[in-house]
């Protein structure tokens, strides 16, 4: 289908993925002002189920699980035992004894070893990411546009929550008010065997909307205009979920003892070193990945972790870990393209509200 669709195919993590159709730029300002479908059947799944379904996740997990209700979703990281990130994910509550965690298609493997070495208690995990797909309709007339495919009201549903649902004729199809643009919509979880003709469907439900069909190039673009890290980039196995600005997603509450608390927790107190900071670039560049980031003085203050130009602003953004002098919003940063020293200024993050 996406080849039909005049896809430009890349390999990407073992799988074979459209990067673009049209254009990066128009498949962005698609998502932007209406809606667009991204094939994303390449992230992990796993079941957790049983008794001590939460004790496990709660323990692997640095968001406080216990905050979910049944149909809530929940933005989390595993921490490594080590200071970094395992890599980041979704964990869907079902019930009190029923856990689905998304993670990253670089990561199941890894994730489901860590996850494992870590099920002391005997709770039962399933690895099924290769039984289900999963679209991404994103975009501000998304979820208006997928009502037609559905008898369940879902225009109202909130950010980060779930309902499992008969849509395009398919039943239990988990239908998920999450995404990573930045601009509403859903993510829709079905069977390999349907993901066809529920593709069809969703295109056809959004024609009068104006639906594209996007690819991995403007994922990524929307997914830093809106701040949103990229594991393998903004956070890895060295990374701590402090430094990264994802305080917010590490709860020390009572009852969280999750790995890497009292490390994170006194980081947290004394500080760190580094933090993950957006900038946007003044003058005329494009920073990438790895790029030095230096003082007026040319002395090296941090790396940049993600840059691109950014469709709406039409400006250079990105994100890097600069040292403390440089955390404050307004702050002059420099970083070097190509030998030459190019201006930027830190800015709080999302780069783009729409």
């Amino acid at each position: 289908m996406h080849r039909e669709m005049g896809a430009k195919m890349v390999e990407f993590v073992g799988f074979d993925m459209p990067v673009q159709f049209e254009g990066i730029n128009i498949e962005h300002e698609t998502v932007r002002e209406r809606l667009g479908v991204f094939d994303v059947s390449h992230m992990g799944e796993f079941w957790v189920e049983g008794p001590k379904a939460f004790e496990l996740v709660q323990k692997v997990t640095s968001n406080d699980v216990a905050a979910l209700h049944d149909g809530k979703v929940q933005y989390s990281c595993y921490p490594n035992g080590q200071g970094g990130i395992v890599d980041d994910l979704l964990v869907y509550r079902f019930n009190a004894e029923k856990y689905f965690l998304v993670v990253n298609a670089s990561n199941i493997d890894k994730d489901f070893a860590h996850v494992s070495k870590h099920n002391t208690m005997g709770a039962k995990l399933t690895n099924v990411s290769n039984d289900f797909s999963q679209l991404a309709v994103q975009g501000p007339l998304a979820l208006k546009a997928m009502q037609s495919l559905t008898e369940t009201p879902i225009t109202d549903m909130e950010y980060y929550t779930f309902k499992v649902i008969e849509f395009a004729g398919v039943k239990d199809i988990i239908f998920s008010t999450t995404g990573y643009t930045g601009s509403g919509g859903c993510e829709i979880y079905m069977k390999n065997k349907d993901a066809v003709k529920i593709y069809k469907a969703v295109l056809k439900a959004g024609e009068a909307y104006g639906i594209k069909p996007i690819g991995l190039g403007a994922r990524d673009t929307l997914r830093l205009e809106s701040g949103f890290n990229l594991y393998g980039n903004d956070i890895d196995d060295t990374t701590s979920p402090i430094s990264a600005g994802l305080g917010w997603i590490t709860k020390f509450v009572e009852g969280n003892d999750f790995i890497d608390r009292p490390l994170f927790e006194s980081q947290r107190d004394q500080g760190v070193e580094y933090r993950l900071k957006g900038f946007v670039m003044e003058d005329r560049a494009i920073p990438r990945h790895h790029y030095e980031v230096v003082d007026a003085e040319g002395r090296v203050v941090g790396h940049v972790t993600s840059g691109t130009m950014s469709p709406m602003l039409k400006k250079g953004i990105g994100m890097a870990y600069v040292t403390k002098p440089y955390w404050k919003e307004g702050t002059e940063i420099y970083i070097p393209i190509r030998g030459k020293s190019t201006k930027a200024v830190i800015t709080k993050t999302p780069f783009y509200k729409g």
